[in-house]
């Protein structure tokens, strides 16, 4: 009787629990402001340029200035929360020599602001804007270069998160931050990726915003609803033998980041119906880079959030009027609303990762010529894991279609599922019904 009565009040606290963390859920995306989005929007904006290689002792106009004032914005943002963040910059130095599009030598500053965890402070999931913008002429450092929407929606969206995401603590850290020399060459974002391999972080993933403020697109279509997830198929860093393994096993689009995307992908989609999460198979843009790119290099999980309709009017271009057209990034051009919600989608995917528990380790699968499939995994020490969970979909599949969960075991089979229809996985599931990413198998038995 005592044995029935403390498995009741068991399961009641778990639910109790995971009814709180959806309460959380919901209360950051009801708490990211479009009004202070657009407040930080228009005060990037009004540097003038921010280009990286422009004014760094103006107190009102040039990089300098706007990254002094994100660094001030991230200082009063932890005064607010009892110093719960750790500002910062991270800097290198970029020569001519390193790029054709670097017209002088100078310092890459990036702007961060650390929210320590209380159990894992050196495990870290990231949200970055970029800093910097152009003009036409990406070597043109003076003529005005707003950058309303590419990219001081993606920083505002971060300073934002900052905001909402301070007033809670979370087991695993967060980094918001400003990344410096994304149109030069990507410079910041390979400088941050380098300064946290030689710091051995443990990064969880990389959610990189890049403009997520337009709604009108170049094709006509106008869409306040739809945004891209961009994530490339496996890691650069995968051996010979993981390579090779891949031909018999499968896996040749289930590498960390497109795991880190299909995450986000079911995160929106259970939290934020109203949205429309598009998973693109490709690391970004036909031909084009972003500031995830650099953390993927070193082997790091990393996608890039941003709006499903460009319009390459306003990318890139002087401010002029040509053809009845108007060219520019300027902010009449962003949607703060559209803006609002991708920075929320962000906000409950860096909540979620920093609450959930590490994910399991060596996972193994086996059921070759069998009826069955058997995997087996290494558990996670942590006393917050209630248990684990199986997915498994179809190999045409994008998402993680079916799945089970199934205790705080280190094994299972699935019993009539025959494994050479199916991709697997395996997540964590904390206390609190948290999970963590899914870990494709990345070993066999029999």
């Amino acid at each position: 009787m005592k044995k029935g009565l403390l498995l009741v009040s068991f399961l009641f606290l778990i639910k109790f629990s995971f009814a709180q963390i959806e309460s959380k859920i919901y209360d950051i995306i009801e708490n990211v402001s479009a009004k202070q989005i657009e407040k930080d929007i228009r005060k990037l904006a009004g540097f003038g340029t921010r280009n990286t290689f422009s004014d760094t002792l103006s107190e009102t106009r040039g990089i300098g200035a706007a990254r002094r004032w994100i660094k001030a914005e991230f200082e009063q943002i932890s005064k607010n929360c009892n110093h719960c963040l750790e500002v910062s910059y991270q800097k290198d130095f970029v020569t001519k020599s390193m790029s054709k599009r670097v017209p002088k030598d100078a310092w890459v500053v990036n702007v961060l602001a650390i929210q320590k965890g209380s159990k894992y402070p050196n495990r870290y999931v990231i949200m970055s804007g970029d800093i910097d913008s152009r003009a036409s002429d990406t070597m043109d450092f003076t003529t005005d270069a707003p950058g309303a929407n590419d990219n001081a929606s993606g920083m505002a969206g971060t300073i934002e998160a900052a905001r909402v995401l301070s007033k809670y603590t979370f087991e695993n850290s967060i980094i918001y931050v400003g990344l410096s020399g994304e149109e030069q060459g990507l410079f910041g974002g390979a400088g941050l990726a380098k300064y946290a391999k030689e710091q051995a972080w443990d990064i969880i993933g990389v959610l990189n915003n890049d403009m997520i403020g337009n709604i009108k697109g170049v094709d006509g279509v106008i869409d306040n609803r739809s945004f891209r997830i961009f994530s490339e198929p496996t890691n650069i860093t995968d051996t010979e033998d993981q390579i090779k393994r891949r031909r018999y096993y499968g896996g040749e689009v289930d590498g960390i980041s497109r795991q880190l995307a299909r995450y986000v992908h079911k995160s929106v989609q259970t939290y934020m119906p109203e949205m429309n999460p598009m998973l693109i198979y490709r690391l970004d843009r036909f031909g084009r880079g972003g500031h995830h790119k650099p953390f993927n290099d070193l082997g790091y999980a990393g996608i890039r959030i941003m709006e499903a309709h460009e319009n390459y009017t306003q990318q890139h271009q002087d401010i002029r009027t040509e053809n009845g057209i108007d060219y520019g990034d300027t902010v009449e051009h962003v949607n703060f609303g559209y803006a609002a919600k991708l920075t929320a989608v962000n906000a409950i995917n860096l909540a979620q990762l920093a609450w959930a528990s590490p994910p399991p380790t060596e996972v193994k699968i086996g059921g070759i010529v069998e009826s069955s499939v058997k995997l087996k995994w290494k558990k996670i020490s942590d006393s917050n894991i209630k248990g684990y969970k199986i997915y498994w979909r179809s190999t045409t599949s994008p998402t993680w279609d079916y799945s089970r969960y199934v205790g705080n075991v280190d094994q299972f089979t699935l019993k009539g599922i025959v494994i050479d229809n199916y991709f697997f996985g395996v997540s964590s599931v904390s206390m609190e019904g948290i999970e963590s990413p899914v870990v494709f198998p990345n070993a066999v038995f029999k």
